[in-house]
């Protein structure tokens, strides 16, 4: 194996080390989500699917 390689497995192993914890933790305090909140989500998604239908239909 290169010696990048190495490094950078080094790197992603430390980087899920520190990230997960905290990750966990702020998926536990975070507030919850209403239904309006998700609708506000979802109608800009559905748009864009949409729009994006649309621009393969005209090709």
């Amino acid at each position: 194996m290169d010696w990048m390689q190495i490094v950078s497995a080094l790197a992603m192993v430390m980087f899920i080390v520190f990230l997960f914890p905290r990750a966990r933790d702020m998926m536990k305090n975070s507030p919850k989500g209403s239904s309006s909140d998700w609708m506000g989500f979802a109608i800009p998604v559905i748009a864009i699917v949409l729009f994006i239908l649309l621009l393969i239909k005209l090709v």
